[in-house]
């Protein structure tokens, strides 16, 4: 049998690359003879679809699992498809990741370990954590409405949103951003037309 692992180098001594789609190579390894053949992941630098397009590229190499750090839902979908095990959470040495593979040290994954796009950009993860609108108007308002505006804390930015590291460094990721900001901007629209219909209509009872 034939294992896939994601790797920063072309030999067993290198270590585990915790992404698999934008991997700097694959090592696929025959786990009894430790027999190996490295592949440069041409899909690394891709500005999408990177994870489908090298989990087609272990798939035709015909292995029966894959050992890798995190393992996004394209990926792991197309991997699944193929009838390929999936184990995340795998670090050390690509030497180490086979060894603990025989000895049965890890348990195939039941779905994907991190959300699509992880790894753009040279470390960036995606968006950050504040895209949302925060955590509601204040009593007054929230009472009034029965729902809250979603205007309060978080609002705007939010705590990392479109800074992460690496953000804007890799194709894809202005586009992405870019994205991201039109989907806010017009959430806030939402907000602000939701805001000005309730004053209007607070405005009317008050008279």
């Amino acid at each position: 049998m034939r294992i896939a692992i994601s790797a920063t180098g072309p030999s067993l001594d290198a270590e585990v690359d915790p992404r698999f789609g934008r991997c700097q190579y694959f090592v696929i390894v025959d786990p009894d003879t430790l027999e190996f053949e490295a592949l440069e992941n041409t899909s690394q630098m891709a500005a999408g679809g990177a994870g489908i397009a090298s989990a087609q590229v272990v798939a035709n190499k015909g292995v029966q699992a894959v050992l890798t750090g995190n393992c996004g839902p394209n990926a792991y979908q197309t991997l699944e498809a193929a009838g390929i095990e999936v184990i995340t959470g795998v670090s050390g040495t690509i030497r180490d990741a086979v060894e603990g593979y025989k000895s049965g040290r890890f348990q195939a994954t039941s779905g994907p370990s991190v959300g699509a796009h992880f790894g753009m950009g040279g470390g960036g993860t995606g968006m950050g954590g504040g895209m949302g609108m925060g955590g509601g108007m204040g009593r007054g308002m929230g009472r009034g409405m029965g729902r809250g505006m979603g205007m309060g804390p978080g609002m705007g930015m939010g705590p990392g949103m479109g800074m992460g590291p690496g953000m804007g460094m890799g194709p894809g990721i202005l586009e992405q951003e870019l994205e991201a900001l039109k989907a806010q901007s017009q959430m806030i629209g939402q907000q602000l037309s939701e805001i000005m219909r309730r004053l209007d209509e607070l405005e009317k009872k008050g008279k």
